[in-house]
């Protein structure tokens, strides 16, 4: 009898970065994903993209689908949450998105009224409603994911103290 937990409950991980016209952002990603793979050797990992890049999110989970998991743990490749990581890719996997544009409102309502605080202060009514980057791409329907499974979303990377290590590596030498 194989004791290894992941024969029971099949899992799938799918690590999301954003993507590029540029190649970097694809190969770090990869090369992310690569490494984490050989930690996990029991578990299929297939990294996706948001855009610009392929393997698109759809098809990443379709080729982790197709493995017979019944589970799939997602987590985004970005450093903090934006409108890729609470709307864009929920919607992409039939998740419920956050409701960003209430937050986006909220934060706008905020800074009207400290805005009031400060003479001569500016107002940037409309701005964080759109996405910035000029190159988003859900304007009519997005393709979605299907999967009777469970889907488990996680956080991004964050402010982890791993991150503040990276960046004392690259910073500290030159100090």
């Amino acid at each position: 009898m194989d004791t290894n937990s992941n024969s029971e409950n099949k899992t799938g991980i799918l690590l999301i970065g954003h993507g590029s016209r540029l190649p970097y952002n694809k190969e770090v990603v990869s090369a992310i994903a690569d490494k984490y793979a050989k930690t996990q050797p029991d578990y299929t990992v297939e990294v996706g993209f948001m855009e610009l890049a392929q393997p698109d999110i759809p098809t990443a989970f379709n080729k982790l689908k197709e493995t017979g998991v019944n589970r799939i743990i997602v987590t985004p490749v970005f450093l903090a949450h934006g409108m890729h990581t609470k709307r864009d890719i929920p919607t992409i996997l039939g998740l419920e998105p956050a409701d960003i544009e209430k937050e986006l409102a909220n934060k706008e309502e905020h800074e009207h009224h400290h805005d009031h605080d400060h003479e001569g202060g500016h107002h940037h009514h409309g701005h964080g409603h759109g996405h910035g980057h000029g190159h988003h791409h859900h304007h009519g329907e997005v393709e979605k994911v299907e999967f009777d499974g469970e889907i488990i979303y996680t956080e991004p990377i964050g402010a982890d103290d791993a991150i503040v290590e990276i960046i004392a590596e690259r910073v500290n030498p030159n100090l």
